[in-house]
């Protein structure tokens, strides 16, 4: 895998240790929702999703699409409306109602006895999303997926936990499977996340025994609430992995 911090300008040297110890649990997530501490939520479709579009879908059509953490992400709708089959997993079921209240689509909801979990699905019957913790989603209640659009996952959950993600990802994936991961730089002494700092050796160490891993693209993404975390730069850095 190409090395980011080579070809662009700030070195890639965090020290991620500040933060293996950091925990936040589904009830501190689901008090961000809550208390709309929601920052991390896009109103436009991703820059990077739109750029590397066909990197994505490698002149497929109709994919089964996962996106875990899917909070209330837009990018759900637009891939849906291109003939994509949705299906995202988030907690909090504020968020998911939400999504489809500010997208103007009618849904059903059902039980899913065997997590437990609840499941709201559109009428048009293209995007599915399951309130559950993301460990109880397998491919045995939704099948295998042919893409996954990781924005704010990966960088989401608990830094102990990112063996059990991976391994969860990789389960669900199917042969050829393509997944956008967007990650975070920034100097992690100075923010004890989330978003939670992935340096791209921890990358390869999660997925690449399984898939060829690209990186595409680092971008400046630092903001003014990011500034008022103490930070000077952060850059969200973009990998294509691709199931072997």
């Amino acid at each position: 895998m190409e090395n980011p911090s080579d070809t662009f300008g700030k070195d890639d040297c965090g020290d991620a240790k500040s933060q293996e110890d950091r925990v936040l649990s589904e009830v501190e997530w689901l008090e961000k929702w809550q208390t709309r501490n929601i920052g991390f939520h896009n109103e436009q479709v991703h820059p990077l999703l739109r750029k590397y579009l066909d990197n994505f879908l490698n002149g497929r059509s109709r994919l089964k699409i996962l996106f875990p953490l899917c909070g209330k992400a837009i990018e759900m709708k637009w891939l849906a409306d291109m003939g994509h089959q949705v299906v995202g997993v988030e907690i909090s079921e504020s968020a998911l109602k939400e999504f489809f209240a500010e997208q103007k689509l009618s849904f059903s909801e059902e039980t899913v006895p065997e997590i437990p979990a609840k499941l709201l699905k559109s009428t048009t019957g293209n995007i599915s999303l399951y309130c559950c913790n993301i460990y109880d989603l397998t491919s045995t209640i939704t099948g295998k997926f042919d893409g996954i659009w990781d924005r704010g996952s990966l960088v989401a959950v608990n830094p102990c936990d990112r063996e059990r993600y991976a391994h969860s990802m990789l389960s669900l994936m199917n042969s050829g499977c393509h997944c956008l991961l967007v990650t975070c730089l920034y100097d992690p002494s100075k923010h004890k996340g989330p978003p939670f700092y992935v340096p791209e050796s921890e990358i390869e160490s999660l997925f690449g025994k399984f898939c060829e891993i690209t990186f595409l693209e680092k971008v400046d993404a630092l903001l003014e609430r990011h500034k008022k975390w103490g930070l000077d730069y952060l850059c969200e850095m973009l990998y294509l992995i691709v199931l072997k």
